[in-house]
Order: C-alpha cells, then sequence, then structure tokens
C-alpha cells in the first residue's frame, strides 16, 4: 500500500479540467470492450467532465495524450493494459496531472503493483473516490536516456536481456499469429541462448558482467505477474536491477517459474543491485519498457522521485 504524506491534497492548475480517457478497446482481446460505458459513467460519478480521446495507432494515442495534458486536463486515466498506460505516462510524467490506471488488459502489471484493484470497475471506483477528494499519492517513474538524448518514461520494468530478445523476434514474425507466435520466439531463442556482455554503471560504480538477463525494476512485476524484481518499490526513489548471468538453456527454463513467486533471486546466478542511476551497455540489444518495444542499448535510466501523481 503506497503511504499517504501531507501533500497527497494538491490544488493547482488541473483540479478544474476535464478527466481525459485513453482506452484501447482491444487490450485483453476485447474482453472489456462491453463495459467501457460504465467504467466512463463511473468517473463521470466524480462530478467531473470526461473526455474520451480517440486515436488509432500507439502514436496517434500518446500525441493525443500531449495535447490534452498541454491543453489543462485535470486528470488522465489509462483504461487498457501496460501498453496503453506506457503510452499515456509519456503525458502525464512530471507534470502534476494526476493520473489513474483500470487494468483491462493482458498485462495489468503496473496498475495492480501500485494498488489498483484488478476488476476494472472496483479501480474506477477508487480512482472516481480520490477525485472527488482531491487525493492523489506521490509515485516514482523510470527516465530512460538514450545515446541521441531521447528521453522516455517507463512505470514497470525495463527488460534488456532474454526476454526483450524474444519480443523482437516475435514482432518480426509475420506467423503464427496470437499466443503462439510470442511461444515459438522463445522456442527459437532458447536455440539461441548465450550470455552476452554487459556494462552496468549503478549510481557511476563499473560492473563488467557476462549475462543471459538483464531487468531493471521500478515495480516488482512484468509480464503478466512476474515477480522479476521483487523487492522494488516505486516509492524508495531507487531501481533494483536484477541480472542473471551465464545461464543454461536447461537452469533458465528451471528457474524461470520462480519468477512468478519472486523466489528467483536465491539462485546462485542471479544477482540484485539497487541504485539510483543505472548506465546499461550490450551489444544489439532493444530494449523493452511495460512491455513496449524502446530504445536500443545503451540507456542511462534514472530514478525520478514524486514524478506521477497517482489517483488512490
Amino acid at each position: 500500500m503506497l503511504p499517504v504524506t501531507a501533500d497527497d491534497h494538491p490544488t493547482g492548475p488541473h483540479a478544474g479540467g476535464p478527466v481525459v480517457v485513453l482506452t484501447n478497446p482491444t487490450a485483453g482481446r476485447g474482453r472489456h470492450r462491453a463495459v467501457l460505458p460504465r467504467l466512463l459513467d463511473g468517473l463521470a460519478a466524480a462530478g467531473r467532465p470526461v473526455r474520451l480521446l480517440s486515436a488509432s495507432s500507439p502514436g496517434e494515442a500518446e500525441a493525443a495524450c500531449r495535447t490534452a495534458v498541454a491543453d489543462g486536463a485535470g486528470a488522465l486515466v489509462a483504461i487498457g493494459g501496460d501498453g496503453t498506460v506506457h503510452l499515456a505516462l509519456q503525458a502525464a510524467a512530471g507534470t502534476g496531472v494526476p493520473f489513474g490506471a483500470v487494468p483491462a488488459g493482458t498485462g495489468n502489471d503496473f496498475a495492480l503493483d501500485t494498488g489498483f484493484p484488478a476488476d476494472p470497475l472496483a479501480a474506477v471506483a477508487v480512482i472516481a473516490e480520490a477525485l472527488r477528494a482531491g487525493r492523489t499519492h506521490a509515485l516514482d517513474l523510470a527516465r530512460m536516456t538514450g545515446v541521441d538524448g531521447t528521453h522516455r518514461w517507463y512505470g514497470a520494468v525495463l527488460a534488456a536481456g532474454f526476454d526483450a530478445i524474444v519480443n523482437e523476434r516475435a514482432n518480426r514474425m509475420r506467423w503464427p499469429r496470437g499466443p503462439r507466435r510470442y511461444d515459438l520466439a522463445i522456442l527459437v531463442e532458447l536455440a539461441r541462448l548465450r550470455p552476452r556482455r554487459y556494462t552496468l554503471r549503478l549510481d557511476g560504480e563499473p560492473h563488467e558482467l557476462d549475462a543471459v538477463l538483464v531487468a531493471v525494476g521500478n515495480c516488482p512485476t512484468y509480464g503478466g505477474g512476474m515477480r522479476i524484481c521483487p523487492d522494488a518499490d516505486p516509492t524508495d526513489g531507487l531501481l533494483d536491477v536484477v541480472v542473471a548471468g551465464r545461464v543454461n538453456r536447461r537452469t533458465l527454463v528451471r528457474v524461470k517459474p520462480r519468477i512468478y513467486r519472486g523466489t528467483h533471486l536465491s539462485h546462485p546466478l542471479v544477482r540484485s543491485y539497487r541504485a539510483r542511476t543505472v548506465e546499461l551497455t550490450a551489444e544489439g540489444i532493444t530494449t523493452y519498457a511495460d512491455g513496449e518495444r524502446s530504445l536500443d542499448l545503451p540507456v542511462t535510466i534514472t530514478a525520478v522521485p514524486g514524478a506521477l501523481r497517482l489517483l488512490r
């Protein structure tokens, strides 16, 4: 549970603006599409105007969120999975605009890790009550910076090893469709598994290591409930870094189920670190943040305390 502090009742230019909603009707294979009117009605019960954003692509969705925030949105609510949340975070981070996440996707790691109920209607009720009370919680976010100066924010976990490579493989495949494509990508990349050379700089301290999996967490989970960084706390101003070293295929297959319980940290080939700033370098890796394709390595990741005002 996130702590309530004295500054959790902000006043300012966002108080009177509309509640702007970004939704992905295909999230979670569309199973919550029929309930969307009830979710919007639940937000309207807070006594504020509600405006649903229109977008036909992720790029348009992110741009629409940025425009809404610039135009004086009183709050920004993402209805969908981690991908929808990730797009909305790019607009809300660092602005003070209150933010809510309604878990309605296949993976809802950020929403659940930050204390929203798993049921979308219950999550909307929590957000509406926070809007009525003018209550928010300060939450950390992670800010990525690429070599060209590009900035991206994420709320949950950055994958920069085997899981990122699998995602990249799956995104290049045209067949099969659905979850089987990801399963096939796992099999292909398991056959090609090899440790890669990483350079980590943790608050300036260098670490050279060979690893097959590297994750940098602001929150504990990714991939729909895998507790890859089980001790990560999005209110402590720190990032948790979990590294699986020279792990072979058999060991990786055995260890991976333990990630759901967060017990993999006890394995002798798994190490964890904690830092405010993480500089991460390796050849040929495209990172995935909140499950979304992000920046190529090298990147610098910084924990930004209080970057988000969470409606809880």
